[in-house]
């Protein structure tokens, strides 16, 4: 009968300390943005099997990295350059 308990306490102990690293590990992939996640390019031969297989998502990278890649607008010569509104600095892009 002892052993029988003791068993279930190792494999209980076991299965608790099983499900804490889940945890940590699903909580730290949750913790890193969406932009490290997906941080590959999707070049070469997986962005060829995208392009045929997965064509929206193709167009979506190439969407991403033509947005990452835009740069904001100059202000017009007469324009001012910034809003305050209640202390707050307010940028027109």
């Amino acid at each position: 009968m002892e052993e029988g308990v003791g068993v279930l306490v190792t494999v209980g102990v076991l299965l608790l300390l099983l499900s804490a690293v889940i945890v940590a590990i699903a909580f730290g992939f949750s913790r890193i943005p969406i932009e490290k996640k997906y941080e590959s390019g999707g070049g070469g031969l997986g962005g060829a099997f995208d392009a045929v297989w997965s064509p929206s998502a193709h167009e979506a990278g190439i969407e991403r990295d033509r947005q990452t890649q835009r740069t904001a607008p100059a202000p017009a010569p007469g324009d001012p350059p910034d809003t305050i509104d209640d202390g707050r600095i307010r940028l027109d892009i």
